[in-house]
């Protein structure tokens, strides 16, 4: 009978265990966090539980894989990087038990890096310097190590002040959100000068602040979320570049109050589009019209914290996590994947959470 029973216990461990995925959370180190976390997520459940600490590392503030997830790289969120004005970013690989083993460590090449973001064929990552300005890009090694800076885009022109907030690389183009100058670049790959060159650059009108942006599968379209206005703006590719085709607002019909977007996000099958904003502390869904690429709003949401920073979907879509940074939370969302629509499920404590990964 007791050799039944433990046999039962081991299958219904077995069975969680394997219902369980890695989720990191980068943070903002203050008297409550050390660094990068790791919990497990149960897909049937949507429960976090076994909180660790994976690495002790200084304002991580943003963190991302190579895609195979065997090396991860974050962003140290300072002004100060080895006496000069700079953050830096950390290379670590990923150990089997989910800790990270830190790798090197170099310069951002610019105050306060806010954003990393690695290419499809994990040769290279660049880094966004909200303070600085500048974007740097350096090429990664095959023990997933990081170079000094092999490019530096300085977007600051004389009484401008450049905040460069977000990239994402796109076949042969770097895109880049800045906020400071409430406009979004477009630079391509020069095969002989072996650097990205300016290719266009697209001004934002009413100093919307540019944040953070999602691109859809195959690139007709980019959804730009601003900070400053708290809207979305949709561009539409023609020919080899893009032009605006839509603003709408992330907000509440009758909200008055002060409200700053933050992140965004496509579901997998590219037929939502989601939104987190700080100060309405809340997610706004959209549904897409995928032959116009334009937005209709479904939903508004609390996301039962304060100032949600980043927020994320899991791998299946089911559901969708947020990050509240000020109120030091994590909302776990239920998605009907049909609708779009999202139900809040619970929240769990974590310290000063900024950035979500699975």
């Amino acid at each position: 009978m007791k050799f039944l029973i433990f046999i039962f216990s081991f299958c219904c461990f077995s069975i969680v265990s394997a219902q369980n995925i890695p989720m990191y959370v980068g943070t903002y180190t203050d008297a409550d966090s050390e660094g990068i976390y790791l919990y497990d997520f149960n897909l049937e459940t949507g429960r976090l539980t076994n909180k660790k600490l994976a690495v002790k590392a200084v304002n991580p503030s943003f963190i991302t894989f190579s895609s195979d997830k065997k090396f991860m790289y974050s962003v140290g969120e300072v002004d100060n990087f080895e006496g000069a004005k700079s953050g830096f970013l950390n290379a670590y690989s990923v150990s089997k038990d989910g800790t990270l083993t830190f790798i090197n460590k170099v310069s951002s090449n610019g105050a306060h890096p806010c954003h990393i973001q690695m290419n499809s064929d994990n040769s290279k990552v660049a880094v966004s310097n909200y303070t600085g300005g500048t974007v740097s890009i350096h090429s990664v090694f095959k023990n997933g190590g990081i170079s000094q800076a092999v490019q530096v885009i300085d977007h600051n022109k004389g009484s401008q002040q450049s905040h460069t907030h977000s990239t994402q690389f796109f076949k042969d183009d770097l895109f880049i959100a800045d906020l400071g100058l409430s406009s979004f670049f477009q630079y391509q790959w020069n095969n002989t000068a072996h650097k990205y060159q300016l290719k266009a650059n697209y001004d934002f009108e009413n100093k919307a602040g540019p944040r953070h942006f999602e691109i859809s599968q195959k690139g007709k379209f980019i959804y730009v979320i601003n900070e400053l206005n708290s809207t979305i703006s949709v561009l539409k590719k023609k020919k080899e570049s893009y032009a605006f085709i839509q603003n709408i607002t992330t907000l509440a019909d009758g909200f008055d109050g002060k409200s700053f977007c933050a992140d965004i996000h496509l579901s997998k099958d590219g037929q939502f589009l989601y939104g987190s904003n700080r100060g309405e502390n809340s997610i706004v869904v959209f549904k897409l019209n995928k032959k116009s690429g334009e937005l209709k709003k479904l939903q508004t949401i609390s996301t039962n914290g304060d100032w949600p920073r980043n927020f994320t979907l899991t791998p299946n879509g089911n559901y969708l996590l947020v990050a509240n940074q000020r109120s030091k939370n994590i909302s776990v969302f239920a998605v009907d994947i049909k609708t779009g629509n999202l139900t809040f499920l619970h929240s769990i404590d974590s310290p000063t959470p900024a950035c979500l990964l699975f």
